[in-house]
């Protein structure tokens, strides 16, 4: 008796754990769990690429220096 009631306390463990990790699962797996990874993506690319911008105008400017073109001097030689 004492057996029975050791195997079917640890069925019900195993149960509840399986139904907590299908839950999980579910919530991250389903619709709004991928609309969610997926703005966190789309947020991290844009702050990347906006990153990306920066320094690439910041590298522009600084090769301008470098190089003695002086971007106000170009702007009104185009105009």
């Amino acid at each position: 008796m004492t057996k029975r009631l050791i195997w079917v306390g640890i069925g019900v463990t195993i149960g509840i754990i399986a139904v907590r990790k299908a839950s999980e699962a579910k919530a991250k797996y389903g619709p709004e769990g991928i609309n969610r990874a997926m703005g966190s993506l789309a947020d991290s690319v844009s702050g990347f690429a906006e990153t990306m911008r920066q320094g690439m105008s910041e590298r522009e400017a600084d090769l301008r220096i470098a190089l003695g073109i002086d971007t106000e001097q170009r702007t009104g030689s185009s105009q």
